[in-house]
């Protein structure tokens, strides 16, 4: 069985930069979760990079158990 790709979509240099400022404000936005080591708040990005350090030691068997923590926000359901 062989997969079929979708068409490329190709973007002006406009729209390029529209999306790509679109998504660094969606990684800097806050979120509501504490960090690991101090702070009630931390960005998006900050956020994907603990959850991976987490996970990581889950899988090597540095922690029993690993339970993601994901942002409860109406601007993040694309996301989920």
């Amino acid at each position: 069985m062989r997969l079929r790709m979708g068409k490329r979509i190709h973007l002006c240099e406009y729209e390029a930069d529209n999306l790509a400022e679109g998504l660094n404000s969606l990684f800097e936005s806050e979120v509501d979760i504490p960090r690991i080591r101090h702070g009630k708040k931390q960005t998006l990005d900050t956020l994907i990079s603990e959850e991976a350090l987490l996970l990581a030691k889950f899988l090597r068997n540095e922690r029993k158990t690993w339970s993601p923590r994901i942002p409860q926000s109406e601007s993040f359901s694309v996301l989920l």
